[in-house]
């Protein structure tokens, strides 16, 4: 589809040239576990914001997003909308306080272990069960961003989409495996820029006439791509299918990638500058994502003689179509940054699941730094072995297998983190009831389907967790007094830490 042209290819070998740079010199700043896992906390807002950001908005930001426009037009915008406001909240009531919490509890580097501190755990059973959760729910998530490589190489150079995946994921685990979160955050900083300027451009180069244009042309082709209150057959969107596509704002509060950027952060002062640029860099990318989808139904509809096999490559097609492959191969490279900059961070947080809380707290309490280095560098090699295997179905969704993994994560841990840091008296069997009961109801419920079973299973996921935590945490009596003492001291620590 898109001629592997000397240009892009050289404009990608540039590009991953880049990255591996900055690993490297990553590499030589990281001495710690807390530089490898956390960047040694010294984030600045701009790193912050557009870490978490692009860590976010991976490759299903090119990919499966615009592809969903492109399917379902304006009825996506529920979808987008959902994610904005669960990005502000998930700022606004989870940053500077797990931020000030991770810290005074512990010093924690992981969620499992700021979880397992913060109800002091002494089994490790909360620290055991949420790594486990991690592990399971992040293969999924990693082998999103493993297929979005794989349609992105297949489709620029011609590869066969095995390869493709193999190459891709070759490019994500390199410089993650050396350098370590400061490798991560450098690196997620110029591709969330990378992402919102291909965003930015690519529809307003390809569409023709402006939006007066684009909106005829829709309303010619079929006007309920324009409603947002129906789907594209025209049929009335349901109550399940709305609050299915908002609820997907619910996910941010537990979603680990995301979270590690708040923990790493220099400064409690620099948070809400981090929140307006976040905010901000979502509205803008998200706004661009949707515009190509609905540009390339324009586009594909006059200039291709039938319809695009994968919607989920109409950001490729545009930019193959409009521009030159010196500027194409630049705005290709937006698309393996969004995949670089989520899969290495996942990858990050699993390989601290293992070291920090396998590891360390289950076979080697005298575990040095540099052992801890090592076998967090090991799991990234091995966990994402795992994912690539998982990624070699060349029919998997993008879309699918992040809006799976991004309901466990929302349910297990969602309503754990945020009333562990609001409510004084949740205790730590109503914690270890929440993250099981809502990363087991996640999996059930995919598996259902019928009226409700419909409804995307974060909904009923995180309304069990959070009843199963009150629920359990009332019925099992008062935290314990170092519980209670510790939540007090972290209050405190809300106004005085910088």
């Amino acid at each position: 589809m898109i001629e592997s042209s000397y240009a892009i290819s050289f404009t990608f070998l540039a590009y991953l040239a880049v990255m591996l740079g900055i690993g490297l010199y990553a590499y030589k700043n990281t001495s710690s576990s807390e530089d490898y896992f956390l960047g040694g906390r010294s984030l600045g807002p701009w790193p912050t914001a557009l870490s978490a950001g692009a860590s976010d908005m991976s490759g299903w930001l090119l990919l499966g997003l615009p592809g969903y426009a492109f399917a379902a037009g304006l009825e996506s915008i529920w979808l987008a909308g959902g994610l904005l406001v669960g990005t502000w909240l998930n700022w606004l009531f989870c940053a500077k306080r797990l931020r000030t919490y991770s810290i005074t509890a512990d010093n924690s580097l992981t969620l499992p272990g700021f979880l397992s501190v913060r109800f002091q755990d002494n089994s490790k059973l909360i620290q055991t069960i949420s790594a486990l959760f991690i592990l399971l729910f992040f293969l999924f998530y990693t082998s999103s961003g493993l297929v979005a490589g794989g349609k992105l190489f297949e489709t620029v150079f011609g590869l066969d989409y095995t390869y493709a995946v193999i190459i891709g994921t070759v490019c994500v685990v390199s410089y993650t495996l050396f350098g370590g979160f400061l490798a991560v955050a450098w690196t997620d900083l110029i591709q969330g820029l990378m992402m919102s300027a291909a965003l930015i451009v690519v529809p307003l180069v390809a569409i023709d006439g402006g939006w007066t244009e684009l909106s005829s042309t829709l309303t010619i082709k079929n006007p309920e791509l324009l409603n947002i209150w129906t789907s594209v057959s025209g049929e009335p969107l349901s109550a399940i299918a709305i609050i299915s596509l908002a609820a997907w704002g619910l996910g941010y509060f537990g979603q680990p990638h995301i979270l590690a950027r708040f923990k790493a952060s220099r400064s409690n002062k620099d948070i809400k500058t981090a929140r307006r640029i976040a905010v901000v860099w979502t509205l803008i990318s998200m706004t661009g994502a949707l515009l190509i989808g609905l540009v390339g139904i324009s586009y594909v509809d006059s200039n291709l003689a039938g319809n695009l096999a994968d919607p989920e490559k109409i950001f490729m097609v545009l930019v193959n179509a409009v521009f030159h492959p010196v500027v194409a191969g630049i705005l290709l490279a937006a698309i393996l940054a969004a995949i670089m900059s989520t899969a290495d961070s996942q990858l990050l947080v699993s390989s601290s699941a293992l070291a920090e809380d396998f590891y360390k707290k289950l076979f080697n309490k005298e575990a040095t730094q540099q052992q801890i280095v090592n076998v967090g560098r090991f799991a990234v090699v091995a966990i994402s072995i795992l994912a690539l295997i998982l990624a070699l179905n060349p029919k998997s969704s993008v879309l699918g297998l992040v809006s799976y993994a991004w309901a466990g994560f929302g349910a297990a841990f969602g309503p754990a983190i945020l009333l562990s840091l609001f409510w004084r008296n949740m205790n730590r069997n109503g914690a270890l009831a929440g993250i099981i009961v809502g990363g087991v109801t996640v999996v059930i419920w995919k598996q259902l389907s019928g009226g409700w079973f419909d409804v995307y299973e974060i909904v009923p996921g995180f309304i069990l967790a959070t009843i199963s935590i009150i629920v359990v945490s009332l019925a099992t009596g008062a935290p314990e007094e170092a519980v209670t003492e510790s939540f007090d001291e972290y209050e405190k620590a809300l106004d005085t830490m910088d």
